[in-house]
């Protein structure tokens, strides 16, 4: 094979490692009934003109099994912290004493199980829309290498035999991931 140029089949490798790493923090943001700092994590809060971390407007603490509280360093922003946690599309309703936060966590019925196992899915699907993403970003580049010269016309059928071949061992661990978090959801 004559020099590939410019494409990159690792960067391709770890853009969808990426998305699926990010899957996985979404995942573990989504309770099981259990009371956890990462249930927080994935939310954002408009703060000083920008979108913060939860974690860095204020200290998160599980001081009971099935209690959340969140001591937030300035009072101006405990109103910005109470929206972000009940638009964040997580079913949690925080209780407002001052500048402490505490946002009690509900027992799972069957109806919010099925709710959490679709956002579940939900948050799959953007993970492998992101993969997909990745996968016409390495099919373009393909494109314009062999428009250029640069590979030849087998050269640009065997990469993108390759890049499609990450894209469903992506896609295949996404839907394997998926399922096992279903499950743990759903289990009672």
């Amino acid at each position: 094979m004559s020099d590939d140029g410019d494409f990159d089949l690792d960067d391709l490798q770890r853009r969808m490692d990426g998305a699926i790493d990010a899957l996985k923090k979404e995942f573990a943001g989504l309770r099981t009934g259990r009371a956890s700092v990462s249930l927080l994590e994935p939310i954002r809060v408009d703060a000083y003109g920008s979108q913060m971390p939860l974690n860095q407007v204020g200290n998160i603490s599980v001081p009971e099994p099935r209690m959340l509280s969140i001591q937030v360093w300035d009072k101006a922003l405990v109103g910005a912290v109470d929206k972000a946690i009940r638009n964040s599309g997580i079913g949690l309703n925080p209780v407002v004493e001052g500048v402490l936060i505490r946002i009690p966590i509900p027992a799972l019925n069957e109806e919010r199980r099925a709710e959490l196992a679709k956002l579940a899915g939900g948050y799959a699907e953007q993970a492998r829309v992101a993969v997909r993403n990745v996968r016409r970003d390495g099919m373009e580049a393909l494109k314009r290498l062999e428009r250029d010269g640069a590979i030849s016309e087998d050269e640009h059928k065997a990469f993108a035999a390759d890049v499609q071949k990450l894209t469903d061992d992506a896609v295949s661990r996404i839907d394997a991931t998926l399922k096992t978090k279903q499950e743990e959801i759903m289990h009672v």
